[in-house]
This record gives C-alpha cells, sequence and structure tokens, in this order.
C-alpha cells in the first residue's frame, strides 16, 4: 500500500516530462477604462487603487476618462455616461476601505462588465518552519481582503492545518487540524472564532472540499486502509475511489455538483482525474507534465491546476478536453494553490512564501500582483464565492 503524507505532498522519482501540446493565451482582452481618483481620505483612494487594478479593468492615472470625487458620504465616480454613487460615511481608516472595496465592486460591473472580487474574502495559511527534521510544521488561519490589507489571525494552536475551505454562506470554514492530537475535521465562524470538530475517522483526513449548494463535503480519507476519495453528508459517508495501489487527495466539486476533480498517483506520478459522483465513472483528465496536481473547479467550468513542465506552472483547462486544451497563465516558479475568483477571471495562489492575484484571461497582460508583504510563510489561499 502506498501512504501519502499530510497534506498530499507526494515523492516522485525524477522523470522527463512529457512532449507538451499547450494552447497559449493570446493577447485579446479589452482596453483599460483610465480612472482618477481625488478623494481627501488617504486609506480610501489607496484601497480604492489597489482594488481597480487587481480587477483587471482599469488602469489609475492622473487624468482619466472617469474621475471618482467627493468627501466621505458622498463620493462618486463619474464618466462614460454614467454616475456610481458611495454613500457610506466612514469615521476611520477600516471602514474607509470597506467603503472603497464596495465601490471598487460597484465601477468593476458598470464599467468593466464582470463580477468584482474586492468585497470577497480569502482564507490561507501562514506556514511556520519545523524545529526538527520530520517534524510537521504548524499552520495559523487567517483571513483577509484581496488587496491584503485587514488581514486577521484565526488560529494560534502551533498545531498541523491544512486545507482551509469557505462553506457556502460566507462566514464559515472547515479545515483539517491535528489540534486535539489527531488530525480532525474542523468548522469555524470566521466573524466569532468559534469553532468545533465536524468529523473525526480513524486515519488522517488529507483533503476536503465543499459542495456548491454546501450539503455535502469532498473528503480524502484513509481510515478503510488507503487514502480514497469520499462524499460526507452528515452522519453518512459514500465511497468513490478504490485504488489499492495509490492514494487521491486534492477534491474539487464541478459548478452543478454531479462531478468531483480529484487527484490520484496511480500511474506513479499525480494526474488530475474526474469521477461522476452518482455513477463512480472516471477518467484522467491530464497527462502532458511529469505531475499536475491542485485542481480547483471555477464557476465557469473550467479548472485551473499546477502543472509541472521545467517548473510549476499555474494552468486552465476545460475538462470536457482536458489537458489538450491547457493555457498557461504564468512562467514557471514554485507556484502552488490557485483558488478561483467568482469574476471567473482570476485566481489566487502562493508562491515563494508570498500570496499573488493572477489575471488568467490575456498573455501579456497585468504580471501575478502579489497581496501583501509581511514576514511569514503564506500558503493555500481559498478564494470565497
Amino acid at each position: 500500500m502506498r501512504t501519502i503524507a499530510f497534506g498530499f505532498c507526494l515523492a516522485l522519482a525524477t522523470a522527463a516530462a512529457m512532449a507538451e501540446n499547450v494552447v497559449k493565451i493570446t493577447g485579446t482582452g479589452a482596453a483599460k477604462t483610465a480612472v482618477e481618483i481625488h478623494v481627501p481620505n488617504k486609506a480610501f483612494e489607496q484601497c480604492l487603487k489597489k482594488n481597480l487594478e487587481l480587477s483587471g479593468c482599469f488602469t489609475v492615472v492622473p487624468k482619466g476618462s472617469v474621475r471618482v470625487i467627493g468627501t466621505p458620504g458622498a463620493i462618486r465616480a463619474e464618466g462614460g455616461g454614467k454616475v456610481i454613487s458611495c454613500t457610506k460615511a466612514f469615521a476611520d481608516d477600516k471602514s474607509a476601505r470597506m467603503a472603497a472595496r464596495e465601490l471598487s465592486d460597484a465601477m468593476c460591473e458598470a464599467y468593466g462588465q464582470q463580477k468584482g472580487f474586492a468585497r470577497d474574502k480569502i482564507v490561507f495559511l501562514n506556514r511556520g518552519r519545523a524545529k526538527s527534521k520530520g517534524e510537521a510544521m504548524p499552520g495559523e488561519i487567517c483571513v483577509g481582503y484581496p488587496d491584503g490589507l485587514d488581514v486577521r489571525q484565526l488560529t494560534s494552536d502551533g498545531k498541523m492545518t491544512v486545507f482551509p475551505r469557505w462553506r457556502t454562506d460566507g462566514k464559515t470554514i472547515l479545515y483539517i487540524s491535528d489540534k486535539n492530537g489527531a488530525p480532525q475535521i474542523w468548522e469555524m465562524d470566521t466573524e466569532s472564532n468559534r469553532r468545533s470538530t465536524k468529523w473525526s475517522f480513524k486515519g488522517s483526513p488529507t483533503g476536503i472540499a465543499v459542495s456548491p449548494d454546501g450539503t455535502r463535503v469532498a473528503a480524502i480519507l484513509s481510515f478503510q486502509g488507503n487514502p480514497e476519495l469520499y462524499v460526507l453528508q452528515g452522519d453518512r459517508f459514500t465511497r468513490l475511489t478504490n485504488t489499492a495501489n495509490a492514494s487521491e487527495g486534492q477534491p474539487t466539486w464541478s459548478p452543478d455538483g454531479k462531478k468531483i476533480a480529484y487527484v490520484s498517483n496511480e500511474t506513479r506520478h499525480p494526474q488530475i482525474y474526474v469521477i461522476d459522483v452518482a455513477t463512480k465513472a472516471k477518467r484522467r483528465l491530464t497527462s502532458i507534465g511529469r505531475e499536475n496536481i491542485d485542481p480547483d473547479w471555477g464557476p465557469d467550468g473550467r479548472i485551473v491546476y499546477i502543472t509541472k513542465r521545467g517548473g510549476a506552472q499555474v494552468a486552465v483547462m476545460s475538462p470536457a478536453d482536458g489537458d489538450s486544451s491547457a493555457q498557461l497563465v504564468t512562467e514557471p516558479a514554485n507556484w502552488e494553490h490557485p483558488s478561483w475568483s467568482r469574476d471567473r477571471r482570476h485566481v489566487v495562489a502562493n508562491r515563494d512564501r508570498a500570496l499573488f492575484v493572477i489575471d488568467t484571461e490575456k498573455e501579456g497582460g497585468d504580471a501575478p500582483r502579489q497581496l501583501f508583504y509581511a514576514e511569514g510563510n503564506w500558503i493555500s489561499p481559498c478564494w470565497i464565492r
């Protein structure tokens, strides 16, 4: 029986990458709207500028076709025959930033014809360093906004923690932690920090994902032997895979909740598969590259994932066509754990101990933007949708 490390880290033999057949993204994005900001509040101005530029729809300049003017409680964006008002009063920097995020989202829909994501929180981990060889590294859960401002640390357990995942209510997360001495699936309210164990199994859970309707959880469990893919619903569980000589990991649901993509090393190298929840029929999605991992099934039906082709790169594919449809959206680097935004265009991922927002729309467009600069090892982001 093959074993799997906590967090789905597989040991791989060195092998030459398979021949690549990749569809590169071409520069077809719409021109950005030029925005000038004249608001006498530094926190509002800086937050609005960062979120507008993160969206990929705007560039902030001294003189633009859209002007943001006014004072707190009476701010408006005007230009192009449109006026968007922000009537929220704010008395401190935190409330000023929340007002700026709200205006940014409204401007994205009005001028960019895409959903804004400035108010969509990201949950992630700050992973420490092991004190000795073979020791598990602790991970503390944090939450913040894509602009990297107002980050809060939710846990201070000093324990191994992995896979924080949002529930559909927008405030509750599930995650795996050995806080009580053995890995369990926990549930936490990110607003009150109240938490409790949700499921406990013999063996180690090593991956979870919440279904789009919030009623089920896909989980990698080993209580029946090998790490296999299950679906949890209340006190019931259904086993979907049966691969005695391999390990599964990193599940993610299709938008309609009928299928689950996951990673398996049943061919010795980790590749992405998809399984029908009702029939348990499965098929392999990837074969190009020595390793394909970290899938996240987005709201428009595409899967973002990490492919190892001379280096770890973020790629996007259609599950109907598999990796023959792959589009590489970053250069080779140490990319991990991409997660879609609800705008169907951007993903958040970690690289070199930092978090980045990546524009998947066009080659030669916006380079990945780092969310914030702070000491730590920031990994495993999950964007609320």
